[in-house]
């Protein structure tokens, strides 16, 4: 059984590895953003819902099977490589041949070459996916902080470069996949694990007994995710889809390096619990205090700042990316509730349940949806978080009966968090006021962010920022012993 010190440990690794990638990224994505047009980032957004499609097939919900089995073998991982492997290269061919068809749809000729150079990615996803379920189910996650660093890094430079060069499009995605290859590569020398000339159709099948539920939850979420895209792509245009991708971007950057770090750790370690309800609820309601007592200032503090950041970081050109910034933000706020019910439903065995919820989630959002599509871009954006409130409560219902553990019990755990965030977030707004520059206003409002957050969390004791402590005091001690 894991113990306190290696999942602590773990979530570290997993939390560096994010915000280290996801820092680069930021940073890239910010220089790219000056440099191509809005045009170039519409483009890429549209090619990208097909390949984001495709990538659930690659996964298949094996890698969640691999980590959720108590007893996994070099049989079950190598029966599953060799699976991932012949979908991956299936799922390359159909976008290879398909591409002209989906170029026509949206009459657009030029997408034919981006859809088959990108859609590359579907196979290092094969390749590595085996690997990083093995660094998962053993909390190795060390090793993904070094393959995903070296890779982003890479990939950031390779971008830049095209970009100044003049490629337009192609610079955006020769980067996702020099990423993607780097960081194929990378974990595969540095993790030992290695497929054996083994095949089992009967652990297969029952590997996929499980998993083939989370299968169809994740394709029902992706092209639901994918819709919205989808739709504003065909009835509007490019350059509303790139408003609408650049204001998910940013919050969807910071709250993914804390939820992958969170989400990576808890299936592992709640699937060692399964038989044991009690250990799952305090461990639930540890992710869900913790991941929203970080994820919530982060996502305050952006929405409040994000008018001067856009303005003075990446032109007057995307300031009307803002309002969709600031929905998303309030949006990804509670994302914690989302990922942590989900976990624990999925560690119990539940895929069943878990299936059950996606598809009543995607009926009502695509009511919403529909409803909303017809007044604009920005209704399309509010009704998405309308239908993320709405899903918070679907999401947590199952628990209610299988943890006890409610909805009303999880909103009472964040309830001290909101509420400092809420008080932080009004203190930033007022600087406003001052009608500084932007950069003067920046340099005020993050610092101040940070302070009014820490201290209004130590003078009211909050359990998290006890807990955030603990937890680096546990990560300084490893530290010393290694």
């Amino acid at each position: 059984m894991a113990d306190g010190r290696k999942v602590a440990n773990g979530f570290i690794w997993r939390l560096l590895e994010r915000f280290g990638a996801q820092g680069v990224t930021l940073v890239v994505s910010l220089i790219l953003a000056r440099i191509l047009n809005v045009e170039d980032y519409g483009t890429v957004a549209l090619v990208s819902i097909f390949t984001s499609i495709l990538s659930v097939f690659v996964t298949c919900g094996l890698n969640d099977a691999l980590i959720q089995k108590k007893d996994a073998d070099d049989l079950d991982f190598s029966t599953v490589f060799y699976f991932n492997i012949v979908m991956c290269l299936t799922m390359y061919a159909l976008m290879f041949f398909g591409a002209p068809l989906m170029a026509k749809y949206y009459h657009r000729p030029d997408l034919v070459p981006y859809i088959r150079v990108l859609s590359l990615i579907l196979v290092f996803g094969g390749i590595k996916n085996i690997q990083s379920a093995y660094v998962s189910k053993n909390l190795l996650f060390k090793r993904f902080f070094f393959a995903t660093l070296i890779g982003t890094v890479a990939a950031a430079g390779a971008g830049i470069y095209m970009a100044l060069k003049g490629y337009g499009a192609w610079a955006l995605i020769v980067q996702n996949l020099v990423n993607n290859a780097l960081d194929t590569t990378i974990l595969w020398i540095t993790v030992k694990w290695r497929p054996k000339k083994m095949f089992s159709g009967k652990r297969l099948k029952t590997l996929f007994s499980y998993a083939w539920k989370l299968l169809v939850s994740a394709l029902v979420d992706t092209v639901y995710a994918r819709l919205y895209q989808l739709v504003i792509a065909k009835k509007y245009d490019d350059e509303a889809l790139a408003y609408y991708n650049k204001g998910d971007t940013f919050p969807y950057l910071l709250v993914t390096s804390i939820n992958a770090a969170t989400d990576s750790v808890l299936l592992p370690v709640m699937s060692e619990a399964q038989n044991e309800p009690e250990r799952v609820k305090a461990m639930t309601r540890r992710a869900i205090s913790f991941s929203s007592f970080v994820i919530m200032p982060m996502m305050m503090g952006l929405g409040v700042c994000s008018e001067a950041f856009v303005r003075l970081v990446l032109l007057e050109k995307w300031l009307p990316a803002v309002p969709f910034i600031r929905v998303f933000c309030f949006g990804y706020a509670f994302y914690c509730v989302h990922t942590a019910n989900l976990n624990a439903i999925k560690a119990l065995g539940r895929s069943d349940l878990f299936l059950k919820l996606e598809i009543i989630k995607k009926c009502v959002g695509i009511v919403i949806l529909l409803i909303s599509m017809q007044y604009g871009v920005m209704a399309m954006a509010l009704s998405s978080l309308i239908s993320s409130i709405i899903d918070q409560v679907i999401n947590s219902w199952p628990n209610r009966k299988l943890l006890g553990y409610s909805y009303a019990d999880q909103l009472k755990d964040m309830l001290p968090n909101f509420l400092l965030t809420l008080a932080m977030g009004l203190i930033v707004y007022s600087i406003y006021f001052l009608h500084l520059p932007d950069l003067a206003t920046l340099l005020i409002q993050i610092p101040l962010g940070v302070i009014v957050y820490a201290l209004g969390a130590k003078l009211f004791h909050l359990e998290s920022f006890d807990y955030a402590l603990a937890l680096l005091k546990k990560r300084r001690e490893t530290s010393a012993e290694s």
